[in-house]
């Protein structure tokens, strides 16, 4: 399938990731992992805002009332507070014991209850290090790993109504989406099952999204395209992209019938076939997606 696919800011992001919509300001929000950037795009004005954070982050969450944010960043889960003359405040929620040194979070956001997920991951890809996991924190139960022995843990996402749990190791050695059963009542995921191997399609598994059908939208790293599978596995549709790193979706826009993807802009490599690298873009897919649950302080 094709779309129109528009580049919206050509912020040329080392990694681009954790795109989230917040519907109350019509304005867009990522990261730049290793740039330490949080960036907010504004829809009515086209201006994009900065915050320079004090270690990389992974994920980001919109927190319930406060206004703040809660990231996932290299040794803790902090809450972030965003001042208008750019400004950045930041407060330690939880501590993390990683299993070796140069670890940081990677992927993650809130389940359908408010609890919030994020994954940790050895830096050095190469090393293929089995030593990350998923994490669930709750202000309540505190941060727990909960999905250990992934090397690069990516594509976290919840179906609509909660109770099937996506998440995905990117890694080349891997490149495999899991789905879970979700107990909603306990945050407890179980009957871990391989939802799609992706080694025989094109494009590593990066970060996702799921729609209102319950379908899984996820990032074809390496491929330059979005991959769209249907609850029960298969593949329906894909999307190119003008990029080859495409990093992590999320539904946004006034009737959450816009998918933002974000994008990686490789260092020291040729990039005159790809020089939107690094950009930030937008695509009417068909189809509407559901708003990012807010964290529950």
């Amino acid at each position: 399938m094709s779309a129109t696919v528009e580049l919206i800011v050509d912020g040329r992001d080392a990694v681009g990731e954790s795109p989230v919509w917040r519907e109350a300001e019509q304005a867009l929000y990522w990261t730049d992992i290793p740039a330490r950037k949080l960036h907010r795009w504004s829809v009515a004005t086209g201006v994009v805002s900065t915050w320079a954070t004090p270690q990389m982050v992974g994920c980001i969450a919109p927190m319930a009332l406060t206004g703040q944010w809660v990231a996932a960043m290299e040794d803790d889960v902090y809450a972030l507070t965003l001042h208008d003359d750019g400004r950045l405040d930041s407060v330690c929620l939880a501590g993390v014991d990683h299993a070796q040194p140069g670890m940081r979070f990677n992927d993650g956001r809130c389940d359908r209850q408010g609890r919030f997920w994020a994954g940790t991951m050895v830096q050095n890809m190469g090393l293929a290090a089995q030593a990350g996991g998923f994490y669930r924190y709750s202000a309540d139960a505190g941060l727990a790993c909960v999905v250990p022995d992934l090397i690069t843990p990516n594509g976290m996402a919840f179906s609509p109504d909660g109770r099937t749990m996506y998440l995905s190791d990117s890694h080349p050695n891997v490149q495999t989406i899991w789905a879970f059963d979700y107990d909603v009542a306990t945050a407890t995921p179980s009957n871990r099952r391989v939802f799609v191997d992706m080694k025989p399609l094109a494009g590593r598994p990066d970060g996702a999204a799921v729609d209102t059908d319950g379908c899984y939208w996820i990032c074809a790293n390496d491929a330059g395209l979005l991959h769209r599978f249907t609850p029960a596995g298969r593949l329906d549709r894909s999307i190119a992209l003008p990029i080859k790193k495409p990093a992590m979706c999320a539904f946004g826009g006034a009737g959450m019938d816009t998918l933002f993807v974000t994008s990686i802009r490789p260092d020291g490599i040729d990039l005159s076939d790809q020089p939107l690298a690094g950009g930030v873009f937008a695509l009417q897919p068909g189809v509407c997606g559901l708003a990012e649950t807010e964290f529950v302080v």
